[in-house]
C-alpha cells in the first residue's frame, strides 16, 4: 500500500462516490477501483459497501480514514517543510476558478509566470464561482479567482481584472441594435446557474433597476457559458453574458451585442484566499504576481 492508495481511498470516502473521486484526482474509474481493490486485498477487508447507486463505507473503512488522513497529512507537512528549508519555488499551484476566469484569463496569465519560472507546475479546477468560494473557505484550495463577491468573513478579496456583461443574440435574430429595459422581460432569455458569478452579478444589476429574474422568459438554465454561447448562437434565445467571454464571437460576426438603455453591468474577478492559511513559496509568488496584474 502506497501514498497513491491512500489517497484515492480518502477521496472515495470523502466523496461517497467513485466518479466524483475519479473527477477530483483526474483518474479514470477504472484505475479508482483498481487502488480500492489494492488496499482492501492487502488489508483483508471490504472497504465500501454498494447499495443502489451509492457506496456506504464499512467500519474497517472509518478506522482506516482516520489513520490514512492523519498520514497524508503528515506527508504534506513534510514536503511543505523540506521545501521551505531549501527554498524550492518548484511543486504545482492549483487554482480553483469559475468559468470566465479560468478559461479567458487565467491561462494567458500562467503563460507569462511560467516563462519566469518554468519549475512550477498549474492544475486549474474549474467550478461555479459559490463551489470555488466554498472550497477556498473550507481549505480544499488556497487560492481561487472568481467573478462575484460572497460573504465570508474568513476569505480575502483583491480585484485582478474588468468585465464587463453585455447582452447578446445570434447575428441572425432580427431586432433592435437598442433597447429599453422593460422590453428584456419580453425576450426568449437564457440564464446560467444559480451558483455562478455571472448569474449572481445580472440579478444584482436587473434588481437595481426593479427586474427580477422570475420577471424574465426563460426559456433554458445552462451549466456553463460555453453551452450559453451555443444555444444563443442555435438562436434559442438572448443572454447576458460577459464580454471578455464573447469578445471573439463578436468580432467574427457570430453574436450581436445588443444595447439596453440605462443599464451598465462593470464587474470585477476577484483572487480569493483564506485569511490564516500560509502559503508555500511557490504560491506567494504567484500570489504577488497576480496582485501585480490587478494594480496595473
Amino acid at each position: 500500500m502506497d501514498i497513491h492508495h491512500l489517497k484515492v481511498f480518502t477521496a472515495v470516502f470523502k466523496n461517497r462516490s467513485f466518479s466524483k473521486a475519479s473527477e477530483q484526482l483526474s483518474l479514470t474509474q477504472p484505475t479508482i477501483s483498481s487502488h480500492i481493490k489494492a488496499v482492501e486485498d492487502e488489508l483483508g477487508c471490504k472497504l465500501f459497501d454498494r447499495v443502489g447507486r451509492t457506496i456506504i463505507p464499512t467500519k474497517e473503512a472509518e478506522l482506516l480514514y482516520s489513520r490514512a488522513s492523519e498520514i497524508i497529512e503528515n506527508l504534506e507537512e513534510i514536503k511543505s517543510g523540506i521545501c521551505r528549508i531549501k527554498d524550492d519555488i518548484g511543486g504545482e499551484i492549483i487554482i480553483g476558478a469559475s468559468t470566465i476566469p479560468g478559461t479567458y484569463i487565467i491561462p494567458s496569465i500562467v503563460s507569462e509566470f511560467k516563462k519566469k519560472y518554468k519549475e512550477i507546475s498549474f492544475q486549474v479546477i474549474i467550478e461555479d464561482s459559490k463551489k470555488i468560494t466554498d472550497m477556498v473557505a473550507c481549505d480544499q484550495l488556497l487560492l481561487g479567482i472568481v467573478g462575484a463577491k460572497m460573504e465570508n468573513r474568513k476569505l480575502e478579496y483583491r480585484p485582478l481584472v474588468e468585465d464587463e456583461l453585455i447582452l447578446v443574440s445570434s447575428a441572425k435574430a432580427l431586432g433592435r441594435k437598442t433597447i429599453s429595459m422593460k422590453n428584456i422581460t419580453g425576450m426568449p432569455f437564457l440564464l446560467r446557474e444559480e451558483g455562478s458569478g455571472t448569474r449572481k452579478t445580472m440579478e444584482r444589476h436587473l434588481s437595481g433597476r426593479g427586474i427580477d429574474v422570475k420577471d424574465l422568459n426563460v426559456v433554458a438554465v445552462l451549466g456553463s457559458t460555453d453551452a450559453v454561447k451555443e444555444a444563443v448562437k442555435s438562436g434559442l434565445g438572448a443572454s447576458i453574458l460577459s464580454r471578455v467571454a464573447v469578445r471573439d464571437d463578436l468580432k467574427l460576426g457570430i453574436l450581436r451585442e445588443v444595447k439596453v438603455k440605462g443599464l451598465n453591468m462593470k464587474r470585477s474577478f476577484y483572487i480569493i484566499t483564506h485569511r490564516k492559511r500560509t502559503f508555500p513559496k511557490s504560491y506567494r509568488l504567484f500570489i504577488d504576481y497576480l496582485y501585480l496584474k490587478g494594480k496595473a
